[in-house]
């Protein structure tokens, strides 16, 4: 296993949101199918810049990269919008299945994956996970809603630049909550 190189965040933003960007313009000034195909190839694109530039390829990446093939895969074969649209319910639902089976199990996945970007104790982390579980049930719910009520444009919307905006109003709103089980100056927790 390669080690991890230390990665400046715009590159990371890149690997994490560049599929993203990629669908979106690609609908724009295609269809559902061109976007598809175009998010499927960034997606590789990307596993490889991350493999590259960082080291090593991170599980939800992983993760997010096969039910990227397989979903598109089935739009692409089966020419149905439907699977791709789906996507987003599926990762939702598979993480929130995985966290909470974590949490329920006394492991906490989430810790795994973050604990770099911060310190915080196991109560916190076990209160993150819940309230990351709900969010992504929410958001799960959101897009089945979306999807099948509301035209492809507004769809694609929400998922592009809807989603990002209510993920990073979910993590301010948690921030709060966060600091509370941060450790403090002294290298106590927060609680105190």
């Amino acid at each position: 296993m390669a080690d991890k190189k230390a990665t400046s965040p715009w590159v990371r933003l890149g690997i994490d949101f560049g599929p993203l960007v990629v669908f979106f313009i690609s609908f724009k000034f295609g269809d559902m199918f061109i976007a598809t195909g175009a998010f499927m190839a960034a997606s590789v694109v990307a596993m490889v810049a991350s493999r590259v530039l960082t080291g090593h390829i991170a599980p939800m990446l992983k993760v997010t990269f096969v039910i990227v093939m397989v979903m598109g895969g089935l739009t692409l074969y089966l020419q149905d919008e439907t699977f791709v649209k789906m996507k987003l319910t599926v990762i939702n639902s598979l993480f929130a299945v995985i966290l909470l089976g974590g949490l329920l199990t006394g492991r906490l996945y989430i810790k795994m994956v973050m604990e770099l970007a911060f310190e915080m104790d196991d109560e916190g982390w076990r209160k993150f996970t819940r309230n990351y579980v709900a969010f992504l049930v929410i958001m799960a719910v959101l897009n089945e809603l979306i999807w099948r009520t509301q035209s492809d444009d507004f769809w694609v919307n929400f998922k592009t630049f809807g989603y990002m905006g209510a993920t990073f109003v979910f993590i301010m709103a948690q921030m709060p909550m966060l600091m509370k089980y941060m450790p403090d100056e002294d290298g106590d927790g927060g609680k105190a």
